[in-house]
């Protein structure tokens, strides 16, 4: 008694053959894309297209200030450390940001820690303390999707003199 099956079985194979094909190409079509569109490239531009944004609403309702990136303790190139508390006003109705901002604080406080721990010697002297909001500030929107941040505010700044 002899049983065919030789064409069934070579269908089936290049069927799940074709499946695993295709599903290769999308995995290697999203790294390749996703290697490409740095995390911090531009979030107006999709594909060299402008995207359409919202602007942001003025703070209403429920304000309450985030002050969850707790004490920065950053150090300078001086040998000194500074001493950072950094908060910021925030909707606290706007759910979805709110969920952001806890969901990115590790990356706020190293954005924080990153800009004065680069800045030369000679700017430790006089830190021109509107410049640096300003510019934590533009940092922490650049990486921020579903909100923006309009104000700073530094609580602390005790710059530490470590002698050896």
């Amino acid at each position: 008694m002899k049983i065919i099956y030789e064409k069934a079985p070579k269908t089936i194979d290049l069927v799940l053959l074709f499946i695993a094909a295709v599903l290769i190409l999308l995995l290697m079509a999203g790294t390749i894309i996703g290697l490409v569109r740095s995390r911090y490239s531009d979030p107006l531009i999709s594909f060299g297209r402008p995207v359409q944004t919202e602007q942001v609403p003025i703070l209403t309702g429920d304000i309450r200030v985030f002050p969850d990136l707790g004490r920065l303790r950053i150090p300078l190139t001086n040998s000194s450390t500074m001493i950072l508390s950094i908060s910021f006003p925030y909707s606290a109705d706007d759910i979805a940001f709110t969920e952001e901002l806890a969901v990115r604080i590790n990356d706020l406080r190293i954005l924080a820690i990153d800009y004065f721990s680069a800045l030369p010697q000679d700017k430790l002297i006089h830190i021109d303390e509107e410049a640096a909001k300003q510019e934590i500030l533009r940092r922490f929107n650049v990486n921020l999707r579903l909100g923006r941040i309009e104000t700073l505010y530094f609580n602390d700044m005790i710059i530490i003199d470590n002698f050896h």
